[in-house]
């Protein structure tokens, strides 16, 4: 007998309720680098949840997904710094 399945089911679970307070932190945040935290800890988590189903489903596909989530959760976390910070992306 395996503890595979019943592992992974509680890492499941563990980032479903990360994420669900990250959201919760995303939507009351008090400043907007709180909520700036709140989205690039989401995307890593999401990158998580992917990787896991991915793990779980077996799926090779699931981990080209999680890829493209984090890259584009590092880009739009980095382009959304500098434009809080600077008032514009690009200069």
């Amino acid at each position: 007998m395996t503890i595979l399945p019943y592992a992974l089911a509680l890492c499941l679970g563990a980032v479903t309720i990360s994420m669900l307070l990250c959201l919760i932190r995303l939507i009351i945040g008090p400043s907007i680098v709180d909520r700036l935290l709140a989205l690039d800890t989401l995307f890593l988590n999401a990158t998580c949840l992917i990787v896991i189903l991915g793990i779980y489903w077996a799926s090779n596909a699931m981990f080209e997904g999680a890829l493209l989530v984090a890259m584009l959760g590092f880009v739009s976390t980095a382009a959304l710094a500098r434009y809080f910070t600077t008032g514009h992306v690009i200069d």
